[in-house]
């Protein structure tokens, strides 16, 4: 009895369809959550350049473990 092996379909799992957070239209899945592969690099661009940042709350200096005596 010999037991032939079929290859598994390719099954991706759908995610809810979002608006793009660059320009509000429906996102795609190939570039999920992006509509577009022009609003994914102008994303990447602003991370990238520094844009998004997180603002630091409180004094540097006890961020980096120097005592105030």
């Amino acid at each position: 009895m010999s037991a032939e092996k079929k290859p598994a379909p390719k099954v991706e799992p759908l995610r809810k369809t979002r608006p793009c957070p660059e320009c509000g239209k429906p996102s795609q899945r190939e570039h999920y959550p992006f509509c577009s592969n022009r609003c994914r690099e102008l994303d990447l661009s602003r991370w990238l350049s520094g844009s998004y940042a997180i603002p630091v709350a409180g004094d540097e200096a006890m961020a980096d473990g120097e005592d105030e005596n």
